[in-house]
This record gives structure tokens, sequence and C-alpha cells, in this order.
């Protein structure tokens, strides 16, 4: 019997020319479609569903003849028969990077969501959607981006792909994605919101520029669980902005739990404000003296940390001053023999047998990373009958480590240090004088603290006349503090409240 002729492996060209196939067919896709309705605020609202592929055409002079660079795709949520002169649009995406928009959309402005407990556990399955009674579809028509390579979106090519996997890329990217939506769909006359979840108000506070430059002026942004400066919450050598930031995060959560003793025990109000008031008097001072502290200073640090944190002085003492985001999520609960969840804080989860110092998983994602995922895979497949087989990346933790954080060409020292895209939204609301700003922050999330949320908007470079513009709003809940049907409902209200 004659041997088999071996398979020739595939090639660099060859899996570009499959990439680049596999992009114009999802571009060539028509719209997956349904239609339904739901009752907000009395009344009866006929929408409709749209799931499209957009292209994301090349910028500069040859952009307009160049081949697209990626498809990516939006679930667009559409009033039947509205007015779309006076009927807003507003364009929402999560963040990782790497997350698709699935969070926000089943979580709390989509008119279906995903039900789980109030108080971060996992649901038991069969997980489905239903109709949400907070909807902000009351007030916009929305439009959920997934960003290249999240959800179903691609890059059309490995140089498209690196481009778009950056922090300017990626701008440029949505922006391009919201023009050619509102083109194709005649909303250039339509009032415009943005909307952005962690690493989405990294981008959506870029976009609030890059859009006014490309002259689409924007009503307001919206930034649930602020990530504007990442400085203010990556624990990283020589910078001990987070350890003081996220300190009356550690004391709101660690009352939760049951940790704390005397008056910063009587509350989560009196947690924070004992904590805020130590941050302020003395903690900022100690930690900026670092070597130079007198050993009873150190001494009396040491113990209001312990104090407020409910973590042991030694230990307190050995990691010399400062609890990072890892330390307190094993540490906090370690007599417990539990983990604290990162995302919701409230939410725990067990430590494994030999109780490392390392957290494997956080119990707050998982505890609905699942119920979201398999909720929203059945809406699209059974409602909107998208049968694409390539797989869905809900949390693509391979963007995320592959992101290029660094912003601009030039180099030099200005390119150096923390990515912020604080100083875009600042310049948005200097350029823009009826742009608002609508922040949400939840009191048990410690990858975006409060705390971290109130100091990023305190330093926006814009006087105050301009920072009266900026709204900030806080929640009982972690990081989707919308899962919380209690906070789900404020929410909207606090929406209601600023849009009138």
């Amino acid at each position: 019997m004659a041997d088999a002729t071996p398979a020739t492996p595939a090639t660099p060209d060859d899996d570009a020319k499959r990439l680049r196939a596999l992009v114009d067919k999802l571009l060539a896709r028509p719209a997956a479609e349904s239609t339904a309705q739901i009752t907000l605020g009395g009344r009866v609202l006929d929408y409709r569903v749209s799931a499209a592929f957009m292209p994301v055409l090349p910028g500069g002079l040859a952009g307009a003849a160049g081949e697209p660079e990626g498809a990516v795709m939006t679930t667009a949520y559409l009033l039947q028969d509205a007015d779309t002169k006076t009927r807003p649009v507003c364009f929402a995406f999560n963040g990782g990077p790497g997350s698709a928009s699935i969070w926000l959309q089943f979580g709390a402005l989509g008119p279906k969501r995903v039900v789980v407990p109030d108080d971060g556990s996992m649901p038991l399955p069969p997980y489905a959607v239903e109709d949400n009674p907070h909807s902000w579809f009351e007030h916009f028509d929305l439009v959920f981006i997934d960003p290249p390579h999240t959800g179903w979106s691609l890059s059309a090519s490995e140089k498209a792909r690196k481009k778009h996997l950056s922090v300017d890329g990626d701008i440029e990217a949505l922006t391009e994605v919201m023009r050619g939506w509102l083109t194709r769909h005649q909303r250039w006359s339509s009032p415009l919101f943005l909307a952005g979840e962690s690493y989405g108000t990294t981008r959506g506070a870029g976009l609030a520029d890059k859009m006014q430059s490309l002259g689409a002026v924007l009503s307001g942004v919206i930034l649930v669980s602020c990530a504007m400066d990442l400085q203010s919450i990556a624990f990283a050598p020589a910078n001990d902005l987070p350890y003081s930031l996220f300190l009356p995060a550690f004391a709101n959560v660690s009352q939760y739990h049951g940790l704390l003793s005397g008056p910063q025990a009587a509350s989560p109000e009196a947690a924070r404000a004992a904590a805020e008031a130590f941050v302020q008097d003395d903690y900022v001072s100690a930690l900026q003296a670092g070597a130079r502290l007198s050993d009873k200073r150190r001494s009396a640090v040491a113990r209001r940390v312990a104090e407020l944190t409910g973590l042991p002085r030694t230990l307190v003492e050995e990691q010399n001053l400062r609890i990072s985001d890892r330390c307190y999520f094993t540490e906090a609960l370690r007599a417990r023999g539990q983990v604290v969840g990162r995302l919701e804080a409230r939410g725990t989860g067990p430590a494994a047998a030999s109780r490392a110092s390392e957290m494997e998983f956080d119990p707050g994602i998982e505890a609905i990373a699942g119920p979201y995922t398999m909720a929203a895979l059945a809406y699209y497949r059974g409602t909107l009958a998208i049968d694409l087989e390539h797989r869905y990346n809900v949390l693509s933790y391979e963007v995320n480590g592959g992101w290029q954080w660094a912003r601009g060409e030039g180099g030099g020292r200005g390119s150096m240090g923390f990515c912020s895209t604080s100083p875009d939204l600042a310049r948005a609301l200097r350029r823009n004088p009826h742009l608002k700003v609508l922040a949400a922050s939840g009191r048990y999330d410690l990858g975006t603290p409060y705390s971290a949320s109130d100091w990023s908007l305190a330093q926006l470079n814009v006087p105050a006349s301009v920072l009266a513009r900026v709204t900030h709003r806080y929640y009982d809940a972690g990081h989707m503090m919308y899962t919380r049907q209690a906070d789900l409902r404020q929410l909207k209200t606090d929406l209601a409240a600023w849009l009138a």
C-alpha cells in the first residue's frame, strides 16, 4: 500500500489569505434582525434589533480607497417609527481591554438582561435573558460595539491587529465604526452619547475628544467604573499612588466582611470616612517619606492601616506599610480559608488547601462570566439566528496581555509612564460647552475603586465651571454594580436625573 501524500503545511501567506477571506465574509453578511417590544416608563416600546458587521476603514489620505482593516460587530436596539432627529443614540462598549460588550448590553443598558443574585454569588443554570424593566432604551437607541478580537470581531491582517490592540489604534478603530454606523443608518442628526465600562472608560475618554475632532458633537459621556488614569490603579514599583487610593475601598470591604472593630466598624460610611481622613492627613506623607519615616511614626501608621483593613499589623509592617490589591485579596480572609473578589468584593471563593499568596481566579467575575456568556450566546443564536462558528471572545486574555499601552508616535519622555486618557476628556469638555459626564462607581469594586475614581475626576484639567458638568454617583455593589437589583434601579434613576 502506497504511503499517503503528506499534507502541505500552511504558510503565513495562507493564514493571511484565510483571515482576509473571513473578514470579507463577515462584512458581506446581511444584518441579523429581530423585533420585540418592552414596557418602560409606562409606555409600550416596539423595537428592532440589528446585529451587523461594520468595516474599519484605514485612516489617512488613502483611507477611502483602502481595503477594510477589520470587521466589527455592532448590535443595535432601535425604536420603531422614532423621530431620528430627536431620538438620541448611545454607543456602548465594555473594557478589558479584550472584553466584548455583553456586560453592559445584558446587564444594565439593553432591553434584555441576565438575572444574577444580588449578593455576588453564582446562580444555578440554566441561564437566559429576560426583559429589563430598568433598560436605558427608554432614553436612547442603543448600539453595542465589540472591538476587534472581542466577540466575533476581527482585524483583517497582522499589521491591523497590532494597530487595533493599542490605546490609540483602538480609539481610531471605534471612531471609524461609529462614523460608519451613523452614516449607514442616517443618524447624523441624532443627539450622541457614549457609555463605557472599566477600560471602556479609558477608551470613552479618548473617543470623546476624537469624535469632537471628527465633527461629531457629543451630548454626554457615561463612565461606569472609571479607569482613565492607569497610574491610580496599577501597583508597580515606585508608584505609591494606588496604595493610598485603594485604602478607603479596602476599609469599606473589610467592614462588610466583619473584619473591623472600634468606631470604623459601625457602618460602611464610618469605615470609608475614617480611611479617607487617614489617607488625607497622614498616609500619603508617610508613603512619600519612605525610609526617612521615624520608627515611632512608622509604628503608628502600621497600626492604623491594620485597624482600617483588619489585616495583621505584622503583615502591614512586612509589606512596608503598602497593601497591594493582590495582598488584600488573599490575606483579608485567610483565617476563614477564603479569597476576596476583585471586581465584586462582597463575593468570596475558597482558597486552595495550600493557602497560596496568589489568587488563582477572581470569585467576583467567575460568579457572572458563565451565566452572561451562556445567556448572551443563546440570545444571539436563538433570537437573532447568528450561526457563526468561530469563537465568540467574551474575555480575551490574549488581547489583554498583548495590549500596547504607550500613546503617541513621538517617543521621548512625553510617552513614558502610565497610560492616561483623562487629558483627552478634559480637552473634550473644554472644547464642547454642552458636553456632560456621568461617572458611576461601585463601593465594592477593587478593580477600579470609587476612591481612585474620585482622585481621577478631581485631576481633570478644567476650570471649576467646566468641572460642574461632571457628576459622580456611587452604588453599594462592585464593578458591575448593576448586577444588584437596587443599584440597577438607582443607576437608571441617576441617569434620568442627569439627562433632565
